[in-house]
């Protein structure tokens, strides 16, 4: 009976791992936060290798100020019972992750262009595009995982991928 139990447990962990790393608010954020500095950025004509920068390192310092943010927040007494430092400053590393992994794939992109893979502004619209997708799903999997109705899933994953594309909009007046 425990060999069956086994991997029911191993798929729970596995969506425990992905609910508290890809589906949060720090994913959410993260790729808006990624998006915007792309319009930022790229929106004077910038090289794809400078964009890249830009937003690298943005979001590198919005990490690193969530994680003292959070580190702050959960440090002390936590329902009676004193939290330290270091697991404080744990629960706001696991926290954060998903600030992070969200400006993976529209990175990745920007250095497609920076390495000349694609063109620069390709690369600038893609990654964009791809924030919008991102939210897409993160706005899917949220509403599928409260159980929503399969309507109410793709419009909770429209209304999501709508900020991305409300960033686009902007890119495109500034451009």
């Amino acid at each position: 009976m425990s060999e069956q139990q086994s991997p029911a447990k191993g798929m729970s962990q596995a969506h425990r791992i992905v609910r508290a790393t890809f589906v949060t608010e720090e994913s959410v954020y993260g790729v808006l936060l990624v998006s915007g500095m792309i319009v930022a950025s790229g929106g004077h004509g910038e090289s794809s290798w400078r964009v890249f920068w830009s937003v690298a390192i943005t979001v590198l310092v919005f990490w690193a100020a969530h994680v003292y943010a959070g580190t702050v927040a959960h440090h002390g007494l936590d329902n009676d019972r004193v939290v330290g430092l270091r697991e404080s400053f744990g629960i706001a590393l696991g926290r954060s992750r998903g600030l992070l992994l969200s400006s993976a794939i529209p990175l990745f992109i920007l250095l497609l262009g920076a390495t000349r893979a694609i063109p620069d502004p390709v690369a600038i619209w893609a990654a964009l595009w791809a924030g919008v997708v991102v939210l897409a799903v993160l706005g899917f999997i949220a509403f599928h995982r409260r159980g929503a109705p399969w309507l109410v899933q793709v419009l909770g994953s429209l209304i999501t991928a709508g900020f991305g594309i409300a960033l686009i909009v902007l890119k495109a007046v500034i451009h």
